[in-house]
């Protein structure tokens, strides 16, 4: 599972951010409302028993019967309506044993007849304090208070009940209103979170990704530069920074590798020079010891063999001139002028060479390349040498030279079907100063790869041993 981009994700949080804040807000505002209007309703229920406490006192006071249980329903039964209609309150009293007495007809449901008997005992376990029941009917809260009512003797005389229903439309109507505006703002600022969100995120990855993008660039065989970034942050100057210093040492691996590759293959190259020297330094080694033994004995059959020990000194003085100027070639190219050359011509007069080998040259019509005449020769001789060697030992050997070419690119192929390379060796056969011949300093297909690549071509070969060998160049192709 691929995961999402910093820039993605640094977008996603922010406007996550802003929701959850919404939301959090909302809900802290609900909350709030629904707090204060239980506030509300709790004070507004208290400052209602506290007046309804007041006339019930003044009725006591002004009896004319004797204030006792008893008479309780008797002395406030012709108050009770009107003091609900005055104090805009519905109350009921029951007795101490908890039977109903008397109720005002603004009630709005039917009252409880008789209370519980746990309520009962909730008021005589704190006969000073209120009881409050909260219930809900139908969706809409009711407080019941219930509290004592003394006489003069600060003895319970009845039981005082206050139902009191939670009135929330008028909140809840201010409630939606003020969420109403609150979604309005939060909407203009999302929007505004998210245009925020995208530039910041921009500019936050902005430079992540110039890191990154010089981090793809970066190789060890090339010149890499640097990264200047201004008014970046802490972190991303540490960043850049490390990748600066990163450069400087890739650089310095650099040099000392090319440096280690150069000794390494002026080594190998020694040795190579060493060996081929050597092996036409022994036969004339002993070509004059056999000389000076000749001459030692005084016969006259030595002077009869001075042609034959010429020749082979001779002989073998070609083969290290050879040698010589092998390396000597080696050392010195890629060299010659690039001009526009009409491949196909050149090919024709480069083949005419072996008009005595069994090759078959396939070229569609006429290419232009920027290259050297000369070198592109020596690509040829190379490959045709290789070929015709291969095939040395086919019963029917057959060379097949294409020249064609798309739009962009000339392609030269030669095929043969000789004995063909290995899977063992096809990594090493670029390499200098490797080959599978017996004779020969294996610098040929490496000096053809150094002149293809000079001229901004490609070499690629497909070998299968015993059937056919393939090797391809190709260059870019000019009108």
């Amino acid at each position: 599972m691929r995961l999402l981009s910093l820039r993605a994700r640094i977008f996603i949080a922010l406007i996550f951010l802003v929701l959850v804040a919404s939301l959090l807000i909302a809900g802290v505002t609900i909350f709030q409302y629904s707090e204060q209007s239980n506030t509300y309703h709790e004070q507004r229920l208290e400052r209602k028993e506290n007046q309804l406490k007041k006339r019930i006192g003044y009725l006591l006071e002004d009896a004319v019967l004797e204030v006792t249980p008893e008479n309780c329903a008797a002395i406030f039964e012709p108050h009770m309506q009107q003091t609900a209609d005055v104090l805009n309150i519905n109350f009921r009293i029951y007795s101490l044993s908890g039977v109903l007495m008397s109720t005002t007809q603004l009630m709005e449901a039917a009252p409880i007849q008789v209370l519980p008997k746990a309520l009962l005992k909730q008021l005589e376990a704190k006969p000073s304090e209120r009881l409050i029941d909260v219930s809900s009917t139908d969706g809409i809260r009711m407080r019941s208070s219930y509290f004592y009512v003394f006489g003069p003797d600060g003895l319970p005389l009845a039981i005082l009940n206050v139902p009191y229903f939670d009135d929330d439309s008028l909140s809840s109507l201010e409630l939606k209103a003020f969420l109403l505006r609150l979604v309005q703002v939060y909407v203009i600022m999302l929007i505004i979170a998210i245009v925020l969100a995208f530039f910041v995120s921009s500019y936050i990855t902005q430079s992540l990704e110039t890191i990154s993008a010089k981090l793809n660039q970066t190789k060890l065989a090339k010149s890499n530069t640097k990264i200047e970034l201004t008014k970046a942050s802490k972190e991303i100057s540490a960043l850049v920074d490390a990748y600066n210093h990163m450069v400087d040492e890739l650089e310095q691996s650099a040099i000392e590798l090319a440096k280690s590759q150069r000794e390494a293959a002026w080594r190998e190259m020694a040795k190579q020079v060493a060996h081929e020297i050597k092996n036409p330094l022994t036969p004339m080694r002993l070509s004059i010891q056999h000389f000076e033994q000749q001459v030692a004995k005084g016969t006259s059959e030595w002077k009869s063999q001075v042609y034959e020990f010429s020749q082979t000194l001779i002989q073998q003085i070609d083969t290290m001139t050879a040698i010589a100027s092998a390396f000597s070639q080696f050392a010195a190219m890629p060299t010659g002028q690039s001009v526009r050359l009409n491949v196909t011509e050149t090919l024709q007069r480069a083949l005419e060479l072996y008009k005595d080998a069994p090759i078959a040259l396939e070229a569609d019509e006429t290419y232009y390349a920027q290259l050297d005449s000369t070198q592109l020769v020596r690509i040829v001789n190379n490959l045709m040498s290789n070929a015709i060697e291969a095939c040395a030992e086919v019963r029917e050997p057959h060379i097949h030279v294409r020249l064609f070419g798309d739009k962009k690119w000339v392609y030269l192929s030669v095929e043969d079907n000789g004995r063909g390379v290995s899977e063992a060796l096809r990594d090493r056969i670029f390499e200098p100063t490797f080959t599978t011949k017996t004779s020969g300093m294996g610098l040929g297909l490496s000096m053809v790869k150094s002149i293809v690549e000079t001229f901004s071509g490609t070499i690629q070969f497909e070998s299968n041993p015993g059937v056919a060998t393939r090797f391809e160049v190709r260059f870019p192709r000019i009108d």
